[in-house]
């Protein structure tokens, strides 16, 4: 099956990496709007003007480019598909063939990720194109979904919430712990623990603290903690809001009360 990639982001990274440790697959281009330092293949271009033929064209962009992306592609009824998980299967182009190759997973740079256990959502206005992408999927992930533009839009949300909030939270722990000069990789064995637990428990099932304990008095006092954080040492107020906000819904949840 031959390949072109367009756009060598974070995702493209990881796809052509993946792409290349498989026989079933030819990554015979890559398009990036400026030139690779590096690139994994020969065959590289600045210009839609020189795009090959391939099987599959995939979108690797940012979400707000991809349509008028799609439509700037100079030929038609050739198959293109993006790997968004927000954006709808009809943004792209009607006059080619369209589908979606969505990996859901967090891509950073210099991390290499196993694909193998990382979910591939696809979706295709044809059945004969789904079949096509079930088989490009495979060569790379035990995981293959078949899941509507609503859904994925749904999951990405929830992705979101999983994945970027999180890791926020985890800048705030971190900044929290600077500033009284401990180690923040004390944190880190309860960060693993956390996740683990999904492994075994529901997410209703593992939530602990003392929002869940309706420990009030130790709400008081983290609150009391971020304030003098907050005047002291320039602690952003939002942080202290956070904390109220993610209290209230965990109070709410498991015991109808509020902050």
């Amino acid at each position: 099956m031959r390949i072109v990639l367009l756009g060598y982001g974070n995702v493209a990274q990881q796809l052509v990496r993946a792409f290349l440790q498989s026989d079933l697959v030819e990554v015979v281009q890559i398009y990036n709007r400026t030139p690779l330092s590096h690139p994994p293949i020969s065959q590289c271009t600045t210009k839609l003007s020189e795009l090959l033929p391939a099987d599959v064209y995939i979108i690797a962009l940012p979400d707000d480019v991809i349509a008028e992306f799609s439509d700037k592609l100079p030929f038609e009824n050739r198959f293109v598909v993006h790997t968004s998980g927000s954006v709808a299967m009809d943004q792209l182009s009607a006059k080619n063939r369209r589908g979606v190759f969505y990996p859901l997973q967090t891509f950073s740079k210099n991390r290499v990720v196993d694909l193998k256990t990382v979910p591939i959502c696809l979706e295709a206005d044809e059945k004969k194109d789904l079949g096509i992408l079930k088989k490009l999927g495979g060569c790379i992930s035990e995981k293959i979904v078949e899941i509507t533009s609503e859904k994925r839009k749904k999951l990405h949300l929830a992705a979101v919430y999983l994945n970027n909030f999180t890791n926020h939270l985890y800048r705030i722990s971190e900044e929290i712990t600077e500033t009284e000069s401990l180690d923040f990789d004390l944190l880190k064995p309860l960060l693993l623990e956390t996740a683990q637990k999904m492994d075994s428990l529901s997410p209703a099932q593992a939530q602990t603290g003392p929002a869940k304990r309706k420990d009030l008095k130790t709400i008081k006092n983290h609150l009391q903690q971020l304030t003098e954080a907050q005047e002291k040492e320039g602690l952003d107020p939002s942080v202290a809001q956070l904390y109220e906000l993610f209290t209230k819904s965990i109070l709410t949840t498991y015991h109808g009360k509020k902050l």
